[in-house]
């Protein structure tokens, strides 16, 4: 019986689990931030990087999260694989360093109104620069 006990409580259960990947995403982002301000970071790599966090840290989705089911899983699938695109991107000495940066020092993040209205600024700047190269593609 304490044998069975004991297995029980040395089994993580779905919310550990859970709490410990989004623990491991938030140090994989800081790991990110801390390789983009690498100047050895090529700018493909770069350009991945401000594309993924600005996406993983924007208040605004590509999908709104009340949509049922689509809404959660742009967080749940296309979150992930920027992350995994820009891990891939950096060089693997520069990422070891970023990632043990990020371990060592993580980031807190600012909660003020500013923030938000930086990045409404750039997803707006973005949509803008789309529908004006969709429109001198089409136009003419």
């Amino acid at each position: 019986m304490a044998e069975q006990q004991a297995d029980r409580n040395e089994t993580p259960t779905p919310r550990i689990r859970l709490s410990e990947r989004a623990r491991a995403l938030k140090t994989e982002l800081t790991a990110l931030w801390y390789a983009s301000q690498d100047p050895r970071l090529p700018l493909r790599a770069k350009a991945a990087i401000a594309l993924t966090l600005a996406y993983a840290l924007s208040p605004i989705d590509l999908i709104p999260d009340f949509i049922p089911v689509l809404g959660y899983l742009d967080d749940l699938i296309l979150v992930p694989a920027l992350i995994a695109l820009s891990i891939r991107l950096i060089p693997a000495p520069l990422l070891a360093d970023a990632r043990a940066r990020a371990q060592d020092e993580p980031l807190k993040l600012p909660k003020n109104p500013l923030t938000a209205a930086v990045f409404i600024a750039f997803w707006a700047a973005l949509l803008a620069l789309l529908v004006f190269s969709l429109y001198k593609k089409f136009a003419t």
